[in-house]
C-alpha cells in the first residue's frame, strides 16, 4: 500500500481512507481496468445474441480477446492468490463474473434446445469456464505460440463440439 500511495502521490493514510483493505483496492483496480478497457462494449454481441450458439461464440470471442488486455494484472493476481487473501478475493470476483458469462451462454443453448444431453447446465458451465480460463489462454498463446485468432477459433470449435447437441 505504501508503494501504491507513493506512486499515486498521496499519503498512505489517504489511500486507506478510500480503500480500507488491500482486497478492496485490488477489486477496485480490476473494475477500473474493465471501465477503461470498455469490457461492456466487448460483451454487447454476446448479450444481444438471439441464438444460443451465437451467444456462445460471441462470449468466447469477447472474453478470449479481452484476456490479453488484462493479462498482466490477472497473472499477478493468480500468482499472489495462494498466499495473499486480498488477491484471492479480487481474483475470485473476476472469475465469478466470467462464470456468469459462461452460464449465460450455456443457458441460451439450453433455452434453444441446443445443449448436448451429455452434460447438465452446471457441468457445461464448468467445461466452458475451463476452456476460456486465463491459464488455458496463457498455455496456448504464451507457451505454445498459438496466435490469438487460432486460440479463439479453436476454443469456439471445441466448445461447440463438446456443448452443442448435434441432433
Amino acid at each position: 500500500m505504501s508503494d501504491i500511495a507513493k506512486a499515486a502521490g498521496v499519503s498512505r493514510q489517504a489511500l486507506y481512507l478510500h480503500f480500507p483493505t488491500r482486497a478492496e483496492l485490488l477489486v477496485a483496480t480490476t473494475r477500473y481496468l474493465d471501465v477503461i478497457n470498455k469490457v461492456d462494449d466487448h460483451l454487447i454481441p454476446s448479450r444481444t445474441a438471439t441464438r444460443g450458439t451465437e451467444r456462445l461464440d460471441a462470449f468466447i470471442e469477447a472474453w478470449g480477446n479481452y484476456i490479453p488486455e488484462i493479462y498482466a494484472g490477472a497473472k499477478a493476481l493468480m500468482a499472489m492468490q495462494a498466499t495473499d487473501e486480498a488477491a484471492a478475493v479480487a481474483w475470485s470476483g473476476r472469475m465469478r463474473a466470467v462464470r456468469e458469462g459462461c452460464a449465460a451462454a450455456v443457458a441460451a443453448l439450453e433455452r434453444d434446445g441446443e445443449l448436448t444431453p451429455d452434460h447438465t447446465a452446471d457441468h457445461a458451465t464448468d467445461i466452458l469456464c475451463a476452456l476460456v480460463s486465463v491459464p488455458t489462454w496463457e498455455q496456448l498463446t504464451r507457451e505454445d505460440g498459438w496466435s490469438q485468432q487460432r486460440y479463439i477459433d479453436t476454443t469456439k470449435q471445441l466448445a461447440s463440439k463438446v456443448l452443442v447437441s448435434t441432433a
